[in-house]
């Protein structure tokens, strides 16, 4: 059991350094389904909804660039409309195991 939630771990970790990872599309919010791996620079998600057009605007952006109407965040994947969070999953079930088993 140990071993399966030091494997979760580790994964986690290799997946945390691999780098940040963003929703990228030009495209009505609804079909916005792209994922992109960012570039070391791009330390942020932003979106961008032009005012008067149906179109949304994602990707990767650096922190100094989040002004104005452009709604930025942290995290793999918050640009998108549902929230997402594949580490924080695997650390829930991993918890949960070791509760189970101890």
């Amino acid at each position: 059991m140990y071993l399966f939630c030091s494997y979760l771990i580790v994964s986690l970790f290799f997946y945390l350094v691999c780098g940040l990872r963003c929703y990228s599309c030009t495209a009505d919010p609804e079909s916005c389904t792209d994922t992109i791996a960012c570039s070391a620079f791009f330390n942020r998600c932003y979106s961008l909804k032009p005012e008067g057009l149906k179109v949304v605007i994602k990707g990767c952006m650096a922190s100094p660039a989040c002004i104005g109407s452009i709604t930025c965040c942290e995290g793999d994947l918050c640009n998108g409309a549902v929230p997402t969070g594949p580490g924080v999953i695997m650390l829930l079930m991993c918890s949960a195991l070791i509760a189970l088993f101890k």
